[in-house]
């Protein structure tokens, strides 16, 4: 299957990372952003409204065109991370763009400081008043800006600083190779084992990742513990009193939201992660599950191997049945070879959808090998595929969703997947699906909060000192061991499994986001399961084209949900449980 899987084709943005139309655009770029520098620094509370237009729109096509070439490096360098050719292209494109940033850093800055009868004048008139939201944004990290000169010497150093630790996690990650049997597999390949059928194939390949992990441990703690101190210094300075109070601003969303969510979650896990592998492990004659058997199909059932068009048939089939936009805006991704799907060495394990620029189109990645969770996956990031493509409308500035609102999309997306193969299943297919579809659930919900409390606790640790692997391991032992519960043994071997976590380094507190997504999509969906099925449909893809213009608030009000209710989050593990209920029920 896998030679036949499609391979996306960068050529339409560049032909390779040679084709000198790459330092041809760069200078372009540089020039423009020079000249906008020499124009309006200094000069920004003091614009009229036609002025201001003129200026914000010069900013974002500046910004589109940096990252059309962002697009390009980042892409080309997902899927060739062991060639040190691509790394230093990707590494030289980014040194250019800190130093374009570092530039233009004054335009947000000035623009955030104008006061609000300036504001007002601008958004009087009917051209300039749709920057509102972006504006509204923007002005809420006043509070948190720092002197100008200091916020260009914190981008200029970011290529030096966070992002080198950055590139150096995700270069050492692709270059480990993890023994099996007389084989040497790259990390997406061992992880896809930990759900193999067979039961010995599953305790090698998570013997192996665990093996490999704690040869590395050393350097996985070394970029965790300055990720850390680098993002405590920082948010310090700019006043922020809570460690994830700056992710909760980057994501519009308030900190007492968040709170009620960790907590509905934390509380909830006896009912959730709990129950459900207590009920998994008498399903294999045991008292207890090893950790690397957690994923593992149910004993006496097999799982055909689904061919890559059959895939394509089911996610576009299943969100035509919702609205046929999403399929026909799916479908291009398919048509147009924007997706990704071989598995290689030097790729990117996992999965994601880059949004690339409103003026190309979103790229997807997966690592597609045949099982259901693969088809769920593809699912997943076309739906932020969609998602991408509606919302590019509103302008590189205003498209992208905080990550609350980004994998709405997705997991709805794959909800409705789920549905599709549930419905047309017989009787004992249906135990599989919907213990895997259980499965994905608490990944998403239940196993990320408790990333979250894992990324907390050390946090708060590492402000008073470095911690060792060791210190870091016990950490993830206490969190993990109290989301999956007493079924699961979590024995030493799972003791470094936090080094394989990219979002612990990528984007530190990312993970909750999935959670959000996940009980937004929850409630959303008992919502359209009582609604008309055609109005809600309308409403959906009116909130997903809406991009970053709207707050979580503003975008549920439609549906009559609120997040600041916490009859809001229990209606998403409320679902959960709604789901085992069902799966027992196929016992009696």
């Amino acid at each position: 299957m896998n030679c036949t899987l499609p391979v996306w084709d960068l050529s339409e943005i560049y032909k390779d990372i040679k084709d000198p139309k790459i330092k041809t655009d760069l200078k372009k770029i540089k020039k423009s952003s020079d000249n906008f520098l020499n124009k309006w620094k200094g000069k920004i509370k003091d614009l009229n409204s036609s002025d201001f237009l003129l200026c914000i729109e010069t900013y974002q096509e500046i910004c589109e065109n940096i990252h059309r070439v962002g697009t390009h490096s980042n892409l080309i360098f997902a899927t060739n991370m062991e060639n040190p050719e691509v790394s230093r292209y990707n590494s030289s494109v980014s040194d250019e763009f800190t130093e374009i940033f570092s530039s233009l850093i004054f335009f947000t800055l000035e623009l955030s400081k104008v006061d609000d009868k300036t504001i007002n004048a601008w958004m009087s008139d009917n051209k300039s008043n749709k920057w509102k939201p972006y504006l509204t944004v923007l002005r809420k990290r006043n509070p948190y800006l720092l002197d100008p000169l200091v916020e260009e010497i914190l981008i200029e150093k970011s290529a030096t600083g966070r992002s080198a630790w950055v590139r150096l996690f995700d270069e050492t990650s692709a270059s480990l190779r993890f023994p099996f049997k007389e084989k040497e597999l790259s990390e997406a390949e061992i992880l896809n084992l930990l759900s193999d059928s067979d039961p010995n194939n599953r305790k090698i390949a998570g013997k192996s990742l665990s093996n490999i992990l704690d040869k590395n441990k050393r350097i996985f703690s070394m970029i965790l513990n300055v990720i850390s101190r680098d993002r405590y210094i920082e948010d310090n300075k700019r006043g922020f009193k809570n460690i994830v109070s700056s992710r909760n601003l980057d994501n519009d969303v308030e900190d007492e939201v968040v709170d009620a969510l960790v907590n509905t979650v934390d509380k909830a896990m006896p009912k959730l992660t709990h129950r459900y592998y207590k009920w998994k492990a008498k399903e294999f004659g045991k008292s207890k599950l090893d950790w690397w058997d957690r994923n593992a199909p149910l004993p006496h059932t097999s799982e055909t191997s689904i061919e890559w068009d059959k895939a394509k048939n089911i996610v576009l089939d299943s969100f035509a049945s919702f609205h046929p936009e999403m399929s026909d805006i799916a479908g291009l991704f398919f048509k147009n070879g924007w997706i990704d799907a071989r598995v290689r060495q030097g790729k990117a394990s996992g999965a994601f959808a880059h949004p690339s620029v409103p003026s190309l189109h979103p790229y997807i990645l997966v690592n597609y090998q045949g099982k259901i969770r693969d088809v769920m996956t593809l699912a997943h990031e076309l739906g932020h595929g969609v998602h991408q493509i509606l919302a590019a409308k509103n302008g590189l500035l205003m498209a992208e969703t905080p990550l609350t609102l980004a994998e709405t999309a997705s997991v709805f997306g794959e909800m409705l997947v789920f549905r599709k193969l549930l419905d047309e299943s017989p009787t004992e297919q249906k135990k599989q699906l919907l213990a895997g579809k259980i499965e994905d659930m608490l990944n998403t919900v239940v196993r990320q909060i408790g990333f979250h409390q894992f990324e907390v606790k050390f946090h708060e640790a590492r402000i008073k000192s470095e911690l060792t692997p060791d210190e870091i391991s016990d950490i993830w032992m206490e969190t993990q061991s109290h989301a999956v519960g007493p079924s699961i043994n979590l024995n030493n071997d799972y003791r470094v499994l936090w080094g394989y976590i990219p979002h612990f380094v990528h984007t530190p507190f990312y993970v909750y986001a999935y959670a959000f997504g996940d009980s937004l999509v929850n409630a959303l969906w008992q919502s359209y399961q009582v609604s008309n099925k055609q109005d809600f449909s309308k409403k959906y893809i009116e909130m997903l084209t809406a991009g970053g213009t709207k707050s979580h608030n503003e975008l549920l009000k439609p549906f009559k949900l609120s997040a600041y209710e916490s009859s809001f989050w229990d209606q998403g593990v409320s679902m959960i449980t709604g789901l085992m209920d069902e799966l027992e029920q196929l016992n009696l």
